[in-house]
């Protein structure tokens, strides 16, 4: 008898071709996720919303015995505010550039609500500037009372300061939002040769300090100008290889010579800005073209950077002192970071970028207590976050 011959069932073809594209599309998939098709609009991803209120961290430097020690929101040392006794003598001029910019309608004709609360007070865009410069005029009427406070702004500009607290001083320029870091330099250039002008009708002198707005100064400057008495101006350095060099602290020293070597100095910043960093003309430019100016005069400055030591140097002619940004534009975000803390001596704290809600809770703090050393714990252990505005 025959043996019967096995049967053998046809398996689908759709589900065999499934079985074996599965694991390719699978492999395929992973090395290029899916993206929706041109046209298609998605909303963008939300960025996580910044802090509306004080965020409190560890404070960085503790258990350092050159650092701010803080207990909570108790210092442990004292900091800031020289007493009387050692008044350095000198006069000092703080110069700053300030001018503001109205909120844009939207497509309805109605301008948006931009209304920020700190403390006790509410302030639209507008406000919230004038708040930061008030409390940098409010800063250095404590720090040092003697010296005075000089805006120069933009003449269509209008805004008032409390009369005593500042003088406003008009320079033509274009000072729109994208020019504004190109037309500090100006700016401050002019305001300079005036200074030149006037220099014989005026008895004594002042020194100038050339501030950002959103700073706070918390001890006496003028002693830079008694320490270095041959230096002609003075800047501030970091441990940054592409930034070494902040522009938001430029001291000068008031003397017909000292106000001539600045106002040459700037003229060649100018030029290097206007060859080489025009596409940096709304942030960062004159960081960049401040840098390589020195550099080209002065390479071995290159290596001093890291040392957080102050050092002269001469650039083009003009004698230049190099101080440390950890004393005389200290930053909170950098004290968690190359600062390792807040050292003892500092002088300046800067509040960049989105700090400048600290700057007005770190007033707010100081008004109510009258206790700087506490207040520079709070700006020390909430200068990690990055606030709403």
């Amino acid at each position: 008898m025959a043996t019967p011959r096995p049967r053998i069932r046809a398996v689908p073809l759709r589900p065999l071709l499934l079985f074996l594209l599965v694991p390719l599309i699978y492999s395929v998939s992973r090395l290029h996720p899916w993206s929706p098709e041109k046209g298609v609009c998605l909303p963008p991803p939300t960025a996580p919303k910044r802090p509306d209120h004080l965020v409190l961290g560890p404070a960085a430097g503790q258990g350092r015995h050159d650092r701010l020690q803080c207990h909570g929101l108790k210092a442990l040392n004292n900091i800031g505010i020289s007493s009387d006794r050692n008044y350095s003598g000198e006069h000092i001029s703080f110069v700053t550039v300030f001018t503001t910019y109205g909120s844009v309608p939207d497509g309805d004709g109605k301008v948006p609500s931009d209304t920020v609360t700190v403390g006790n007070h509410s302030y639209s865009k507008i406000e919230r500037s004038m708040a930061i410069l008030n409390t940098f005029t409010n800063f250095i009427k404590v720090s040092m009372p003697r010296s005075n406070v000089i805006i120069l702004t933009d003449p269509d500009s209008k805004f008032s300061v409390n009369q005593g607290s500042a003088t406003l001083m008009p320079i033509e320029g274009n000072y729109s939002q994208g020019n504004l870091m190109l037309q500090r330099i100006k700016s401050y250039t002019a305001f300079l040769e005036q200074k030149l002008v006037e220099f014989d009708r005026v008895e004594g002198f002042n020194h100038f300090v050339l501030t950002d707005s959103d700073i706070a100064v918390v001890d006496d400057l003028g002693h830079i100008f008694k320490k270095y008495p041959h230096c002609h101006l003075a800047l501030t350095f970091r441990n940054n290889k592409g930034q070494p060099l902040n522009s938001g602290f430029v001291a000068i020293r008031g003397t017909r010579d000292g106000i001539t070597k600045a106002v040459e100095f700037f003229k060649q910043v100018l030029e290097a800005y206007n060859l080489k960093y025009m596409k940096a003309s709304r942030m960062l430019g004159d960081q960049l073209a401040l840098a390589w100016v020195v550099k080209s005069h002065l390479p071995s400055a290159l290596r001093k950077f890291s040392k957080h030591e102050a050092f002269t140097g001469e650039v083009n002619g003009a004698s230049v002192l190099f101080l440390p940004c950890a004393v005389y534009n200290w930053t909170p975000p950098e004290g968690a970071g190359q600062f390792h803390g807040m050292p003892l001596d500092v002088k300046v704290v800067h509040f960049k970028g989105s700090r400048k809600r600290l700057m007005l809770e770190a007033w707010n703090f100081y008004n109510s207590t009258s206790k700087l050393s506490d207040m520079m714990c709070l700006i020390l252990r909430s200068g990690r976050t990055k606030y709403d505005f």
